[in-house]
């Protein structure tokens, strides 16, 4: 029996999230087709403030890999926009020229950010913040800029100004009304969100209506109806989002506000259904995550022929985290006329927690500070409970000795959820636990899908296994290293040892994976652990490593690459300047920029071209892209400046010439200072360098990054050499105790630095933290320094299916 096609319009969440549903009730049914626009697969759009505050990376917030698709047999079109939809013929049509058939068509294209209609809001340097594009096009213009503006002190306004303000910008607030949230938060809870706000840094500018935005060419500021101005150098939109449904209106589909839909998401069109924010459901359009979950659910019982409840609507509920600041709130939360309210305010632990009752039904909940109570009151809100029900939550409000307080879980019902995001229940997750041997948050993620889109829910998550397991969770002290396996790091690195594992598969199968191919928090994990156990034993996977990792390049926001060559010590000649040159020119790099590693960035080259840009390079790459040593920075040195003490710049070539292509469980950056002064920033690397009379002082676990943090002085040396023998012995103990993608910044915290200067103290322990490191040293290898043939190079790029993305 042929199977059915079906096309998905769109790759984000709501869409993938009805896919998945189909997999799970009838996969075998259906060939199935995905258009994404974006060169990426599915990720998490509500973390995209997570990866603008540098808190995550664009790694962490996928939410199916590649491999997801290709092991489910879906065929991905990513960074390709459908144009046409012949709703006759049953074809979509792409701008690229692909033509694909369906039997049932899915339209998920989400929504468009809304731009105000303002004088000068084409400008440079006005933007909007919705994809991942615009996140990286704000942490590239605070590199150059540092006074930006967000117009909008909604959810999605206040999530990109925290971000901003992590780049360490001057952020400014506008807001049409006199308080924040206004469709989330009554006044009094939005008055304690700015308050707590504005002690993080954060400036506001209320009840402002924006005239114009001028500049010269790029924004220079705002100017509002009242007269007055303010000065900004970047300008986020961040006032509402419209769906999409340019393509459906265009397809001759029923549009008004959105894609007009039934209640089992069908449209106007038969076998054509529409799910996510682009569609319209008895006059409502959401924007908010769990009713597309909702949608979606529905909509793959009814495509699959599994009998279901019709979709009837959501009721909303807003859950926002910036920086440690907990809100949440779901229903009616402004006072009416016919309501009244429980009311609790802690001042002294910056509570406040509100519940709307009509009559002697609860129909609405707002909560800052404590939020623990969120998802039993979102249940309330949505069954309509009786107030008597709120006792528990109230009584426990009141109890200093929150010991003592009812565990909220525990008083919560099996079929009350737990994750309003992905619909999951407390019965589901608890029979999990106990079926399945689930101990940790990230197993349980795993199993049901509780946590994984905006996270709010670990603490309930994490309080239920409590519960649960009982003593047995207090025996719990480990974090596996994902939801694959219940093993830690430790526990994983032990059997590589004890019995001799050699490859990401037989770890996995002999340590009885629950994911058979494991997934892309492991994969890489497992790569890295088992290089250092076996340096020599061990064959690179290249296939199990991050995407940027095997081609030898970053991947941009257009799906072209950026390529670093390696300058040991930020030193270069005109032979290296004009292969540079000729390269930029021949593969026409839309931009040449040094970076702050004192590197060339050749940004914009073409996938196909990569391997040929290395061979004409015949430099050795700079690990831009890898868990490995970037770079060292240095200043000019005692050869130069009067104030230099040592020769900085041969220091730093003699650190990268000895740690280069080393790999590591994060980036790790040096930087080497003639003097205190410390013009490379020596303080604030991973490993820093500070030369002072008679000497070298060698600073570790500094982060320059969101989390700043200042290095630790580990010792003070007399001579080069010994400032080679102690970064050695440092890297590689960071090499072998830390986990996997934690930064020695981190690491350091961790363990703390008393421990490591009581570890590295000991000569001899010293002596076999070099050995190691020289034996992993002696195997590693510069790929495109190996004279690898055209077509071997080519092949290597053709086991990673990303499209290529034309301009």
């Amino acid at each position: 029996m042929a199977k059915r096609k079906l096309v998905l319009i769109g790759n984000g969440m709501a869409g993938v999230g009805c896919i998945e549903h189909i997999l799970k009730l009838s996969g075998e049914e259906f060939e199935i087709t995905i258009f994404g626009a974006e060169p990426y697969p599915n990720y998490n759009r509500i973390q995209l403030s997570y990866v603008l505050a540098g808190d995550s990376d664009m790694e962490d917030i996928i939410l199916n890999n590649w491999d997801w698709y290709k092991d489910n047999h879906i065929t991905l079109h990513a960074g390709h926009q459908v144009t046409r939809i012949d709703t006759v013929n049953q074809c979509v049509y792409t701008e690229s020229g692909i033509v694909e058939k369906y039997d049932d068509l899915i339209i998920a294209t989400g929504s468009n950010p809304f731009m105000l209609p303002l004088p000068g809001a084409d400008k440079e340097g006005v933007i909007a913040y919705r994809d991942i594009k615009d996140c990286n096009a704000m942490i590239e213009a605070s590199k150059t800029y540092k006074k930006a503006v967000v117009i909008g002190g909604g959810l999605l306004g206040l999530e990109a100004a925290r971000g901003l303000l992590n780049l360490s910008m001057d952020v400014s607030v506008i807001h049409v009304c006199d308080h924040l949230m206004e469709r989330q938060l009554d006044p009094t809870a939005s008055k304690l969100l700015q308050a707590e706000l504005e002690a993080q840094g954060m400036k506001f500018l209320m009840n402002k209506q924006t005239e114009e935005i001028y500049g010269a060419g790029r924004v220079q500021g705002l100017r509002f109806k009242d007269g007055t101005e303010a000065e900004a150098d970047l300008v986020v939109m961040a006032v509402g989002i419209r769906p999409n449904v340019a393509l459906a209106k265009e397809s001759g589909i029923e549009v008004n506000r959105g894609i007009v839909v039934n209640d089992f998401l069908e449209t106007s069109i038969p076998n054509v259904y529409a799910v996510g924010e682009c569609v319209e459901h008895r006059g409502i359009v959401y924007g908010l995550v769990a009713p597309l979950y909702e949608q979606g659910a529905v909509l793959a019982k009814h495509i699959c022929g599994v009998g279901t409840e019709p979709y009837e609507g959501s009721i909303l509920s807003t859950k926002l985290k910036v920086s440690g600041v907990d809100v949440f709130s779901a229903g009616e939360f402004m006072d009416q006329p016919d309501t009244r309210a429980f009311r609790v305010q802690d001042d002294f632990n910056g509570t406040y927690k509100k519940v709307l009752v009509r009559g002697t039904t609860v129909i609405g909940a707002v909560l800052f500070g404590d939020t623990s109570d969120g998802a039993r009151l979102f249940q309330m809100v949505r069954g309509g409970a009786d107030m008597s029900e709120l006792q528990s939550i109230f009584s426990k409000a009141s109890t200093p000795d929150k010991s003592a307080a009812t565990s909220s879980v525990a008083a919560m019902s099996d079929n009350e959820l737990i994750c309003g995001c992905n619909g999951v229940s407390k019965g589901a997750i608890v029979q999990a636990i106990q079926e399945q041997g689930l101990d940790s948050v990230e197993q349980v993620k795993g199993c049901t899908g509780a946590s994984r889109s905006c996270g709010g829910c670990k603490p309930l998550v994490e309080e239920l296994l409590k519960c649960t397991l009982g003593e047995g969770f207090q025996a719990v002290e480990k974090e596996p290293i994902c939801s694959c396996t219940a093993l830690s790091r430790d526990e994983v690195v032990e059997a590589i040892k004890t019995k001799g594992l050699t490859t990401v598969k037989e770890v996995m199968h002999v340590l009885d994976w629950e994911q058979k191919e494991g997934c892309s928090k492991c994969r890489p994990a497992l790569n890295y652990y088992l290089g250092m156990v076996w340096p020599k034993e061990h064959e690179d996977e290249r296939e199990s490593r991050f995407i940027n990792e095997r081609f030898h390049a970053n991947i941009q926001n257009d799906g072209t690459y950026s390529v670093v060559p390696r300058m040991y010590g930020g030193v270069t000649n005109p032979d290296e300047l004009r292969k540079i040159a000729d390269v930029a020119e021949k593969y026409q790099a839309r931009m040449v920029k040094i970076t702050g590693g004192q590197r060339i960035d050749l940004l914009g080259i073409k996938k196909e071209d990569l391997p040929q840009v290395w061979a004409d390079l015949d430099m050795p790459s700079g690990y831009a892209y890898g868990k490995a040593l970037r770079t060292v920075k240095t200043c000019v040195g005692a050869d130069f400046c009067r104030f230099g003490t040592q020769n900085s710049i041969q220091m730093g070539i003699d650190m990268e010439k000895r740690f280069e292509r080393l790999q590591t469980p994060h980036k790790v950056k040096m930087a080497v200072s003639a003097c205190p002064r410390n013009c490379a920033e020596s303080g604030i690397k991973d490993v820093g360098v500070v030369g002072v009379d008679g000497g070298w002082e060698i600073y570790v676990g500094g982060n320059g990054g969101v989390h700043l943090r200042g290095g630790e002085l580990l010792i003070k040396v007399k001579t080069s050499e010994e400032v080679l023998e102690w970064s050695a012995a440092f890297i590689q103990h960071y090499r072998e105790s830390a986990k996997y993608l934690e930064r020695t910044s981190h690491w350091v915290e961790r363990v703390g630095l008393e421990h490591i200067k009581e570890v590295l103290s000991d000569s001899e322990t010293r002596k076999q933290l070099i050995d190691r490191i020289n034996t992993s040293l002696s195997v590693t290898k510069d790929p495109w320094k190996e004279h690898i043939d055209d077509a071997k190079l080519r092949s290597m790029f053709e086991k990673v299916n990303i499209p290529v993305i034309n301009n």
